[in-house]
């Protein structure tokens, strides 16, 4: 059964004509939150409807003037401070061929290679993306118990291993992912075929 899913990752127009909206709206969400009001209590606050804090936070309206002094009063910001996220520069990292950073993640076991791929936070949303590529060899240990917290996908690449995640077994070969709450003991248990390289993403929040 095929999963249809909403967003269009081709639909650029459409994000460039809310792009000054969006980047509104992400300010405004990142400002309430660091007050630690909920949206009911933001609207309350406002005197507006939640429904209209929720359409304004997620870019699907044009707030007027008027209405971005009332949140700029609520809030104590100025105004400008609803534009920043326009102007802000989105980070980027290239990592060219083999120039991956070599990393040791608390936990490493011996002859587990972590190469990291980058590393980049988004400070509106709070979520750190770390990508690695980890290489398994002959001299590689086992280990069942390995926890952190956030969100890990991996994607096989070479070899074969048996990846525990919590009670669970995974037979994965080249071409299987894998995607689970990290937070349950997981790792590569059995290593079938050597040498073993997979993609591993991990995100956290920053929290």
């Amino acid at each position: 059964m095929k999963t249809v899913l909403s967003q269009d990752p081709h639909n650029t127009v459409q994000f460039r004509e809310k792009e000054l909206e969006v980047a509104i709206g992400r300010q405004v969400r990142l400002l309430r939150k660091q007050r630690g009001w909920t949206i009911a209590q933001f609207a309350l606050e406002v005197d507006v409807s939640e429904g209209m804090v929720s359409k304004i936070e997620n870019g699907q309206v044009s707030p007027s003037l008027s209405m971005l002094q009332l949140l700029s009063r609520s809030l104590s910001v100025p105004l400008t401070a609803f534009f920043q996220g326009y102007e802000e520069h989105r980070p980027v990292m290239q990592v060219k061929a083999g120039e991956g950073a070599e990393a040791e993640r608390a936990g490493t076991r011996a002859g587990h290679h972590y190469t990291m791929l980058g590393h980049l936070s988004a400070q509106s949303s709070s979520v750190v993306v770390e990508p690695y590529l980890i290489t398994l060899s002959e001299e590689s240990d086992t280990f069942k118990a390995f926890q952190h917290v956030g969100m890990e996908f991996i994607f096989m690449i070479e070899g074969f291993v048996t990846y525990r995640h919590g009670s669970e077994l995974f037979q994965l070969a080249p071409g299987d992912s894998l995607f689970f709450d990290a937070d349950a003991p997981h790792g590569p248990e059995t290593l079938t075929k050597l040498p073993a390289r997979y993609l591993s993403i991990i995100c956290y929040s920053q929290e």
